[in-house]
């Protein structure tokens, strides 16, 4: 597997949390989803990836080769887009064309504006320009979409992209990230990060979970989902299934939860039924299982 970033002892430590020590790759020409509830740890490591944030030790070799994030060649060749407050309060929309066109030698203006359009915002075209501070969470996001897929890149990190979108326009930068991996024709990727993956899932090829500031599993999502099992039965068979499953619920009428496939043929023998797994049920019981074994 060819790799976009590789990532060796890396930690952040502040007072209150730790990140790391992380090892881990981010594959060439996918699309990687880096899932964890709030305060997994997510937004730091994007931050720290990207030079937003210092490293407190460790190593992140980017495009096989560079070191230096904060290099001015690796910097143009990377699209971040944070979570919330990505350009000054205080800006319209013209005054976020004039400061990327400035900062990025790869910044198509013209583009910005066409996606501003299709993005039901703000363009420098717009008769009337509202500031950041007077417009909702979700159109904030769609100009900053706009601005970061407006630049050639080689590699997109998006801190919780989807997070304040409708569900319409959560599906429109499912396409727009898909449509960026194919016209790279294998040589872009994308790193997002998410807490809710369900309106997300269609993006993701190779899913990081995370907890703590640890990542807990990692591999290719179609992989994953030949890994786990969702087992399903009758609540008088729940005590019996309850040792080799990871994460459970159980009620009056059914018990499920999470399990590895290798179990499958003895919850056979209780009459569960195992079924094959979506991103959203993988995500959900891995995460519940991290929490319940910390």
């Amino acid at each position: 597997m060819d790799s976009i970033l590789t990532v060796k002892g890396l930690t952040k430590v502040y007072p209150k949390f730790t990140l790391g020590e992380l090892e881990f790759d981010v594959p060439k020409g996918f699309a990687t989803a880096l899932i964890g509830a709030n305060g997994a740890g997510k937004t730091t490591l994007i931050d720290t990836l990207c030079g937003v944030v210092h490293k407190t030790s460790g190593e992140v070799t980017y495009f096989g080769e560079e070191k230096d994030v904060d290099r001015e060649e690796v910097r143009e060749r990377i699209g971040y887009c944070a979570s919330q407050n990505f350009f000054p309060m205080a800006w319209k929309s013209k005054d976020i064309a004039v400061s990327m066109e400035l900062a990025y030698k790869g910044f198509d203006r013209a583009l910005f504006n066409k996606l501003c359009e299709e993005m039901e915002v703000d363009s420098e075209h717009s008769p009337k320009q509202v500031k950041m501070f007077k417009q909702s969470d979700g159109n904030r996001m769609r100009l900053a979409l706009a601005a970061v897929f407006a630049r050639k890149t080689e590699l997109l990190m998006l801190d919780e992209p989807g997070s304040s979108l409708d569900p319409l326009m959560r599906d429109r930068l499912c396409d727009r990230l898909r449509d960026y991996l194919d016209e790279g024709g294998g040589e872009k990727s994308v790193l997002f990060s998410t807490h809710n993956i369900a309106d997300m899932e269609n993006a993701a090829d190779y899913a990081i979970f995370m907890d703590k500031g640890r990542i807990m599993e990692r591999g290719f999502v179609e992989d994953l989902k030949e890994k786990y099992v969702i087992v399903r039965g009758e609540p008088s068979d729940y005590e019996k299934a309850k040792p080799l499953m990871m994460s459970h619920n159980v009620n009056r009428t059914t018990f499920e939860g999470l399990a590895l496939v290798e179990n499958a043929r003895t919850f056979g023998e209780l009459s569960a039924v195992c079924e094959r797994p979506n991103l959203q049920q993988l995500s959900v019981g891995l995460l519940k299982y991290a929490e319940e074994n910390r």
